[in-house]
């Protein structure tokens, strides 16, 4: 089983020149190879008897011309700019299986990031052996005991990663208590509310540092671009998106380690984010509460301990029909948060009896459904299926929940 760590490093000024060195070389590898990509595409369509490009052959062509043309590329390791071919490459097939958009080029500050094999990595403790560089320090050990396969370093703002995969034989985790079935409606007032009355509110991260964001954009656009103030500005403007990311990826990790704790089946729908961010209205609330990543975190994390997770039909009407007597209404508008059941009288809170339906779901379909062969969050030909799982965040504090 694959799985990826990702540790913040504490480079010193000298690796952190060297890192921005590498990921240089690793783009311009990867957009001279795009380019050479479409050029001998197109003379391939032209003249049929010219070969096909491919990311091996670019690899060889590269080799037989940086030394001459491109000599500052040997001031890093091989890997940076071969990788990043490799990574191209893999990019075509995904976008030729129908899984992934066209490559596109990498963009210096937004794409900073190169990869090294298993060969070039060496990990004691809390540091990591760089290829021309030497030990940098990690901000934490690796966690998991295995065969490294690659480790990928990255810029965010002004803070260095490092992504280590490593292919581990652990078995995957049971949850530490079953408590059953649970369903989940996720919303915009509340982030998820379970079918056991528990609503958990969503930080709204985005919307809470709405004003700040605004002011640095602001201040951004009024300076002359390239200048010491642009870059001062940008970098500030940078770190309150990475702040944003944070607040956003620690409450959606903390909310899906509860759940796969404590619940061996998980109910959710099959949300059609992609129709729901048309909404002017809502569409800043709902990309805030990123249902997106929600989804995918509950897949491997419950993949990991054993446990399912359950995909509602895109047009289950688990709002609109009573938890108590099984009544549909036929219309019930969102403004409208509680109902009354107009057959049996019971009085409902809107998210809750949806959950409540969800976790029904569940029984009426037996124990066999989950979400196998499910795009995250119902996007159909939102990509595809990651075979590799990413490591969860350490939870450092319980998720806290407010009562109904």
């Amino acid at each position: 089983m694959l799985i990826a760590h990702k540790i913040a490093l504490d480079p010193n000024n000298k690796q952190a020149t060297s890192f921005k060195k590498a990921c240089g070389v690793a783009r311009f590898a990867y957009n001279w190879a795009l380019a050479e990509w479409k050029r001998q595409y197109e003379a391939h369509k032209a003249d049929p008897s010219l070969p096909k490009p491919s990311e091996a052959a670019l690899r060889r062509q590269l080799n037989a011309i940086k030394r001459e043309q491109f000599p500052w590329m040997l001031a890093v390791t091989k890997n940076a700019p071969q990788m990043a071919i490799i990574q191209l490459g893999e990019a075509f097939k995904n976008f030729f299986a129908g899984r992934a958009r066209y490559p596109q080029f990498r963009k210096k500050g937004k794409d900073d990031r190169f990869t090294l094999t298993n060969d070039q990595v060496r990990i004691d403790g809390c540091r990591i052996r760089i290829p021309n560089l030497g030990w940098v320090r990690m901000r934490e050990s690796l966690r998991f005991a295995g065969k490294i396969m690659s480790a990928t370093i990255s810029r965010v703002a002004n803070r260095w990663f490092v992504s280590i995969t490593v292919d581990t034989d652990n078995p995957p985790k049971r949850p530490a208590e079953n408590q059953g079935v649970v369903g989940v409606d996720l919303g915009v007032s509340a982030m998820a509310t379970l079918s056991t009355g528990e609503k958990i509110a969503g930080p709204k991260p985005h919307t809470a540092l709405l004003k700040r964001l605004r002011r640095l954009s602001r201040s951004l656009s009024r300076k002359q671009k390239g200048s010491a103030n642009w870059r001062k500005a940008k970098a500030k403007l940078a770190r309150l998106h990475a702040r944003i990311a944070n607040i956003r990826q620690d409450a959606l990790h903390k909310l899906t380690s509860d759940l796969t704790r404590r619940f061996h089946t998980i109910v959710i729908e099959n949300l059609n984010v992609r129709g729901m961010l048309k909404n002017r209205h809502l569409a800043r609330a709902i990309a805030d509460m990123s249902f997106f990543e929600f989804r995918r975190q509950l897949d491997y994390k419950a993949a990991m301990r054993g446990g399912q997770v359950v995909v509602a039909d895109r047009f289950f009407a688990s709002s609109k029909t009573c938890s108590a007597c099984g009544h549909k209404l036929e219309d019930l508008p969102l403004s409208v948060r509680q109902w009354t059941c107009p057959k049996c009288g019971t009085i409902h809170d809107r998210d809750i009896n949806a959950a409540i339906n969800l976790k029904n779901l569940a029984a009426q379909r037996g124990p066999t459904a989950s979400s196998a062969g499910s795009d995250a969050c119902g996007e159909e030909g939102s990509g595809g299926h990651r075979k590799m799982a990413v490591k969860p965040a350490s939870m450092k504090q319980e998720v806290s929940f407010e009562p109904a």
